[in-house]
């Protein structure tokens, strides 16, 4: 199969609130009061979190058919943490990214610990928003001036 090409674009609205297209979908993107925001809508962390979590989910059902068992439900429970001091300027020292994410997984199946576990190393190796996260993958930044 040949690549496949995502692509997001939009404008901001504020300081704080981007609002962006996704194919025909809308996503807004804001930041809580305390960092300054409306707090009317998920940060842009927390949608790396959710993505993060909805690619989980849809390779977690497509391994488990390869696999031969059915997965009811899966509830995901994922955080992260960051130290805010670089994207406040404040410090040079700490990253600006996550620290650490922990995902926690609960399906429901009637498979066995043995299948499970395997189900979720599959899963893990095959996750792209993980591999994203994991691996150095080549980002350009660009800037052009617009002129009335």
């Amino acid at each position: 199969m040949s690549n496949l090409r995502f692509s997001v674009n939009g404008e901001s609205n504020s300081t704080t609130q981007f609002v962006a297209k996704a194919r025909h979908f809308k996503l807004v993107v804001d930041e809580p009061e305390e960092l300054g925001g409306a707090d009317e809508a998920a940060n842009p962390v927390e949608y790396i979190l959710a993505g993060l979590a909805g690619c989980i989910n849809v390779v977690g059902h497509l391994v488990a058919k390869e696999l031969g068992f059915v997965i009811s439900k899966l509830n995901i429970d994922i955080s992260g943490e960051i130290n805010p001091d670089k994207l406040l300027g404040i410090s040079n020292h700490e990253r600006a990214g996550f620290q650490s994410i922990q995902i926690n997984l609960n399906p429901e199946t009637e498979a066995d610990i043995v299948t499970l576990s395997q189900w979720l190393k599959i899963v893990e190796d095959r996750c792209p928003v993980k591999d994203n996260l994991r691996n150095e993958t080549p980002v350009r930044l660009s800037v052009e001036k617009v002129y009335s």
